[in-house]
This record gives structure tokens, C-alpha cells and sequence, in this order.
């Protein structure tokens, strides 16, 4: 099989981290070899960009994060990323390109035809790499909030209240709406097992597909 680059995207709360992990885990059982990830970070010089851009104390406009975010993707690609998936492996990527669109696009009161610019730096950044499937976690902000309050943690974007995590629901789904090949919208509010399953189901058709392709 040749490799794939699998994005989770959604909401904090929303359990795409711990199911990352839980699948990543699964699918090494059944046999693959699984690459885990995540944005901003992944290499050395990604994780200190990622310290800088989710740090609340510092006033970064969109611009500016929308920069560091193409800067610490661009490091993650070429170091990591497609290396890992050129040499056959299952790469799980905790967010990626999408959320950009999301949080420095739509949630900041762009339309979906207006992130032109945000799709061509990304491109340049990433030499055109794409993910194979992307997951979106979704769920009720009000909902996740819970979630994400038993954490005890949060960052500039959590600090932001729910008009803005409401926004940001609105721009995934508004991705999800715009590529349904391959964005794939996954219920979020499910028990753990539940999310599970439904988000291996869609991967386990993805694989099979690549598996199929390639016979």
C-alpha cells in the first residue's frame, strides 16, 4: 500500500487528540505502520513556533499567525510529513491546512470564496501536499465547552468565548460542505467508543480503496 496522510480537525473538545492516538494505536495492531503528528509542531522548530502562537499573552494578528503557521508547516512537511507517507506509512496529522483556512479565514469573518490568498500561500508552503482524508470532529460548542473546562487548560483560541468557537464549528462545516470527498464529518458528542468507530470506518474505506487501487 502506498502511504496516506490522514488529518483530525475540529474543535477543542471535540476528542480529536485522544482519538488520534487511540487509532493510531489500532492501526498498529492490525499491522501498519503509523506516523503520529501534530500542528503547529512536529519537528523541533515547528514546537518552539507552536509556543509563540498559543501563547494568550502575546498580541499576534491573523496575519502574523496565518505566517508562523505557513513557516512551522512548511519545516513539518518536508521534515516529516511526506517523507513518512512516501515511505508507505499511515500519517495522523492533529490538525492541519484546514485549520488555517478555519481559524485565520472563516472564523475571522471571511467567506469560503475570499480564502484564496490563505490557499495559495498554503500551497506554496506545502509544495501541494494535500491530505489523502480529512476528519472533522464535530459537535455543539456548548456542548464540547464541558469538555474542555474538565481539562483545565486553554490557549488564545479557547480564551476567545463560544461566539467565536461557534464560528469556528460554522467554518469547518462550511470545508466539510465544500469538499466532501474528502472531508468527512465525524459526530463528536458520541460516547469514546462510539467516535471510534465511526471515524475507523471511514479510514478502514480509505485504505481499502488505496489497497484496491493498487492491486
Amino acid at each position: 500500500m502506498k502511504g496516506l496522510f490522514i488529518t483530525f480537525e475540529g474543535l477543542d473538545g471535540s476528542g480529536k487528540s485522544t482519538q488520534l492516538k487511540n487509532i493510531a494505536r489500532v492501526l498498529r495492531e492490525e499491522g501498519f505502520e503509523t506516523v503520529e503528528s501534530r500542528e503547529p509542531g512536529g519537528t523541533e522548530f515547528a514546537e518552539k513556533i507552536r509556543s509563540l502562537v498559543l501563547d494568550a499573552s502575546l498580541p499576534i494578528t491573523p496575519t502574523t499567525q496565518s505566517l508562523l503557521y505557513f513557516a512551522a508547516r512548511s519545516e513539518h512537511v518536508d521534515k516529516l510529513l511526506r517523507p513518512s507517507k512516501e515511505a508507505g506509512k499511515i500519517v495522523l496529522c492533529d490538525r492541519f491546512s484546514d485549520s488555517t483556512l478555519v481559524y485565520q479565514g472563516l472564523a475571522e469573518g471571511k467567506a469560503v470564496e475570499e480564502l484564496w490568498d490563505l490557499r495559495q500561500i498554503n500551497s506554496y508552503a506545502t509544495e501541494n501536499f494535500v491530505p489523502d482524508l480529512t476528519l472533522v470532529f464535530d459537535g455543539r460548542p456548548e456542548k464540547l465547552i464541558e469538555r474542555r473546562m474538565l481539562r483545565g487548560v486553554s490557549d488564545r483560541y479557547e480564551d476567545m468565548g463560544l461566539d467565536f468557537q461557534h464560528k469556528l464549528r460554522s467554518g469547518f462545516l462550511a470545508l466539510a460542505k465544500l469538499e466532501p470527498h474528502r472531508i468527512k464529518v465525524i459526530n463528536a458528542e458520541g460516547t469514546l467508543e462510539e467516535v471510534q468507530r465511526e471515524a475507523l470506518a471511514v479510514i478502514r474505506e480509505v485504505i481499502a480503496k488505496e489497497t484496491q487501487d493498487v492491486g
